[in-house]
């Protein structure tokens, strides 16, 4: 693994927000976004607030490259749609673990999709 990605994931493993970057389905442009996460090993879990009608989800489905930003280290990777109830469930679960039921029922809305970027 690339010494930058040992940055990353040290960084990661501190924070509790980072900025994604991905590229707009329809403008073609990078759109920056702060969201939640959990880091599990080489695995990067994302849940969008808003599931499948998130519109940084959306974007991800016409292009799945995908852009971590760490505050200072960054890193492009390719982000996989999780669709299967039973594997959505468990990011949630993990969401819940790290940021508390209460938070995650606050601010997320739909449970019907989440992301997986693998950083190896």
């Amino acid at each position: 693994m690339p010494a930058g990605n040992d940055v990353l994931k040290d960084r990661l493993s501190r924070y509790r927000q980072i900025k994604i970057n991905v590229i707009g389905r329809k403008s073609g442009r990078t759109i920056s976004i702060p969201v939640w996460f959990v880091l599990d090993g080489e695995n990067l879990y994302l849940l969008p607030v808003e599931g499948s009608d998130t519109q940084w989800y959306k974007n991800l489905l016409s292009n799945q490259s995908i852009r971590i930003d760490a505050r200072g280290p960054k890193a492009e990777f390719n982000a996989v749609p999780i669709t299967d109830a039973k594997q959505v469930s468990s990011v949630v679960a993990r969401f819940r673990a790290k940021y508390g039921a209460s938070d995650v029922k606050k601010y997320y809305s739909k449970f019907d999709v989440a992301v997986l970027v693998r950083m190896c």
